[in-house]
């Protein structure tokens, strides 16, 4: 187990070092320097070419990244040039409530998704089955931001069950104030995943009971609930924790166009006003939080699916 996870660790960290440097290559060849977003677009060549000398912008770009990682390393993330502060500070800031729209989206869905998948598996071209898969079928190919809108649409402006409002307090404490306002929020991202999960929790289970021991676990004479509770359930289940794993970046992606639709002061809006503004040091912070999530989940994924299945062998 612990060269397992020397090796992915190390895996990792290659990885997260080549979305940084591609990331950081990307902006450079959009933007090579923020002088105009922190000077005004009427500034004189003259002074962006001073601005550029003073802040390293005139340096060849495996210079500044350089610079930047070695920063990285000393735990500074830079300054925002759009905000004139410090990059930690904002996501110190604007995290807590991105990461309680995700986690809050990810247990509703998990816990939703894996009932329903079972049921269509046991209940196979049933009504039930049809009508879940179907509706699946619809949301997951609908945008984040479309479900969004059509839950703002339907329930706060057609029946006025919620408010279209949502909290505007920068803190978590804040926002969870006034809770049921958060809940087109979460419900937006919760819809989305659960079409996601609902489907492969479905084909999962259509495999396990296809499998010899569900054959002779019934021959034996087992009740049906006994059946599903001792052997369907768990192995059916297992899929889902490799799954969980790779939908992070989506469930974040999907967090992102959540907040910029409703106006929500978290990592996702501040993303999407640092690209507007090309703040630099934002967007690099914001990419580098993606991967190194992206990165972990993974690796917790698949260090959780090998302890629970004993069949699978570490390579």
């Amino acid at each position: 187990m612990a060269g397992y996870l020397i090796r992915r660790l190390a895996t990792a960290i290659l990885v997260v070092f080549g979305i940084i440097l591609v990331t950081f290559l990307m902006l450079h060849i959009i933007a090579p320097s923020p002088a105009i977003t922190v000077l005004g677009p009427k500034a004189q060549p003259a002074a962006i070419k001073a601005w550029n000398h003073a802040n390293g912008f005139d340096k060849p770009w495996w210079d500044q990244f350089a610079t930047y990682v070695g920063h990285l390393f000393q735990g500074n993330l830079g300054w925002s040039y759009h905000l004139n502060q410090p990059v930690t500070s904002l996501l110190t800031e604007k995290a807590p409530l991105s990461v309680f729209l995700t986690v809050a989206s990810l247990v509703l869905s998990i816990a939703v998704a894996l009932p329903l998948g079972i049921y269509q598996g046991v209940k196979r071209n049933s009504f039930g089955d049809i009508s879940a898969t179907s509706l699946a079928m619809i949301f997951y190919s609908m945008p984040t931001f479309i479900v969004a809108l059509l839950l703002v649409q339907v329930f706060a402006l057609n029946l006025n069950w919620v408010s279209p409002n949502v909290p505007q307090d920068q803190t978590l404490s804040g926002a969870l104030g006034s809770f049921q306002d958060l809940l087109m929020p979460i419900v937006a991202l919760t819809v989305t995943a659960v079409a996601s999960f609902s489907r492969y929790q479905r084909s999962a289970a259509l495999d396990v009971l296809a499998q010899d021991y569900i054959k002779v676990a019934r021959a034996k004479g087992l009740s049906d609930r006994l059946v599903y509770s001792r052997h369907l359930v768990r192995n059916a289940s297992l899929p889902m924790i490799t799954l969980i794993g790779l939908s992070l970046p989506l469930l974040i992606a999907g967090n992102l166009l959540v907040e910029y639709t409703f106006n929500i002061n978290g990592l996702g809006l501040l993303f999407v006003n640092s690209l507007q503004g090309y703040d630099y040091n934002v967007l690099m912070a914001y990419t580098l939080i993606t991967a190194v999530l992206t990165v972990i989940g993974n690796l917790v994924a698949d260090v959780c699916l090998t302890l629970s299945d004993p069949r699978i062998k570490l390579v």
